[in-house]
């Protein structure tokens, strides 16, 4: 069963009778999207440090936030990268995410803008999330970060990115990661889960909206054979970081996001799954908004604190 206040933020966009994303396309979708995070954003969460910059990237500077519990220094570093199909979505998305994240969690959040598409598609974000953690490993300092405790989250697209730069990240020799957090992420976009087709209309994420965003990503369908195109791709997810795996109930990507994570068990990497059955796609975002979206960043930062802990044992840092 739905929970209320899930209840209530679809009636919320039920009464707004908003075009569809398809409907009016990429530059209205992105103005459509940051009006409703502006609607649900409440006072943000005081960080100690907070600071706008841009990174070097692959394809010209990528914008980033940083935000820190401590200006000490040395405190682990999670890369975190919003959700929005790869088409919207920016830094507001999850700013209010982000500073509880780093407060909770004790770390230092850079929260990544990397490029959207239809004018930047597959791999361009790809290559922006693992360019940022790249430079991350190599200025942690910068931003008063350890370079030895670095970890990956994100919602939705975020997560799947995620996801994908942990696997890029195990290919191309680092940088070393100690964690995971996907939140409702994509394993893959298959029309044919239960879940695509129970919740494919009427819960905030649709099925059309899905196909939509992978239409504008993929504009030429990634050949078969390339495994940094979804994350269920690809036979070996041995040597893979620990993952929280976050899945919401009313949510068409939900078993795909199990999908992957019960993957990731049978190769032997250590996978938490909680599952938020009253909530729909996208209710992490809105921590002001939603209870239960407070408790999945309390997990995550909760999950973070052990992980960044762990790094200290010999032999327990989860990927090279």
């Amino acid at each position: 069963m739905l929970e209320p206040q899930a209840s209530g933020l679809l009636e919320l966009v039920a009464a707004a009778k908003a075009p569809s994303f398809r409907t009016v396309g990429h530059a209205a979708a992105r103005r459509m999207h940051a009006a409703m995070v502006r609607r649900l954003a409440g006072p943000p969460k005081p960080v100690a440090v907070e600071r706008d910059f841009a990174i070097p990237g692959p394809g010209g500077p990528i914008p980033v936030r940083c935000y820190a519990s401590s200006p000490d220094g040395n405190l682990p570093v999670l890369v975190y990268f919003h959700g929005g199909g790869n088409v919207v979505g920016d830094l507001e998305m999850v700013d209010e995410v982000c500073r509880r994240i780093a407060s909770d969690a004790g770390c230092v959040v850079l929260s990544v803008d990397y490029r959207l598409a239809p004018e930047h598609p597959y791999p361009a974000a790809l290559e922006d999330a693992y360019g940022a953690v790249c430079w991350v490993a190599a200025n942690a300092a910068e931003i008063g970060g350890d370079p030895q405790r670095i970890a990956v989250a994100g919602d939705s697209a975020g997560g799947t990115l995620s996801a994908l730069v942990a696997r890029y990240a195990r290919d191309h020799g680092g940088p070393a990661l100690a964690f995971q957090a996907l939140i409702y992420a994509a394993g893959d976009i298959n029309f044919s889960y239960p879940s695509m087709q129970t919740y494919s209309e009427g819960y905030l994420l649709t099925a059309d909206t899905i196909g939509w965003f992978r239409s504008q990503y993929f504009p030429v369908e990634p050949s078969a054979t390339d495994v940094y195109a979804w994350p269920l791709r690809g036979e070996s997810l041995e040597g893979l970081p620990p993952a929280l795996v976050i899945t919401a109930g009313f949510d068409p990507l939900q078993d795909s996001g199990i999908a992957y994570g019960e993957r990731l068990v049978r190769a032997g990497v250590p996978v938490r799954f909680v599952h938020y059955a009253g909530m729909v796609h996208g209710f992490f975002t809105y921590p002001t908004y939603f209870e239960r979206a407070r408790e999945a960043v309390g997990e995550v930062a909760s999950s973070l604190r052990s992980a960044f802990a762990d790094c200290a044992v010999p032999g327990r840092l989860g990927v090279i």
